[in-house]
């Protein structure tokens, strides 16, 4: 489903040059629940924004179910986030004016699709438990009821493919448990999920775990192993 090879990302600032995804070649296959995890600073969001059509590598290909999207023009790439890819961030990045219901729509407005975009919302948001909340602003939610908005947001266009950057990193534990637990029923529906973490908690939640640093890929393990070394 999704492809890379010999992926390279360098970003440019005048004569100076600073290379922060190093030749990676990685393929993730239909319904896998995969985490990439590595500290800050080390490309995991950089390759996580390529793998999303919102960045452009440098050089080397990538294949989104066997299209070269490197090829794309912005348009195509705005399509093809729109109807394949939800995205879930950190930040949550919910329009503070706007309820639950309504930063819910937002992706809708950019398809073509005919459906109910009030009711389609309010039934995304009460799989994630907020239809108690749904005409509710931020400003009266809980941070992890941002997050849940920003699933439901991400889910909204029913996409094949989630991305997640640092998903539970503004989060309590209880808040994390959550968002995690849905992720876990996002999987077991067929999805295929990419999450990007530096936490270890998080990324055993996953099946398989690639672990970067500097821009390259240094392991690419199933979590079983993880999940017994860290029990160790």
């Amino acid at each position: 489903m999704l492809k890379v090879r010999n992926l390279s990302k360098v970003f440019r600032k005048g004569s100076m040059e600073v290379s922060v995804l190093d030749d990676i070649t990685l393929s993730v296959s239909e319904g896998e629940y995969v985490a990439i995890m590595a500290p800050s600073g080390m490309g995991k969001s950089t390759f996580l924004n390529i793998l999303g059509c919102l960045d452009r590598p440098t050089s080397g290909t990538y294949l989104l179910d066997g299209v070269p999207v490197q090829d794309m023009n912005d348009d195509e790439l705005s399509h093809i986030r729109n109807k394949k890819i939800g995205f879930v961030f950190q930040s949550f990045h919910l329009l503070p004016m706007m309820t639950a219901w309504e930063n819910v729509t937002l992706p809708l407005i950019y398809s073509d699709s005919d459906v109910d975009m009030k009711s389609k919302a309010i039934e995304v948001l009460q799989s994630v438990g907020l239809g108690d909340r749904v005409d509710h602003v931020p400003g009266e939610l809980s941070g992890g009821q941002h997050q849940r908005v920003a699933i439901a947001r991400a889910l909204v266009n029913d996409p094949r493919i989630i991305l997640a950057d640092e998903p539970t990193g503004n989060l309590d534990s209880r808040s994390s448990d959550e968002v995690m637990r849905i992720f876990r029923e996002l999987h077991s529906s067929g999805r295929t999920l990419v999450v990007v973490t530096h936490d270890p908690e998080v990324a055993r939640e996953a099946d398989r775990l690639i672990e970067m640093k500097d821009g390259r890929i240094l392991a690419d393990r199933s979590t079983s192993a993880f999940r017994e070394g860290a029990a160790g």
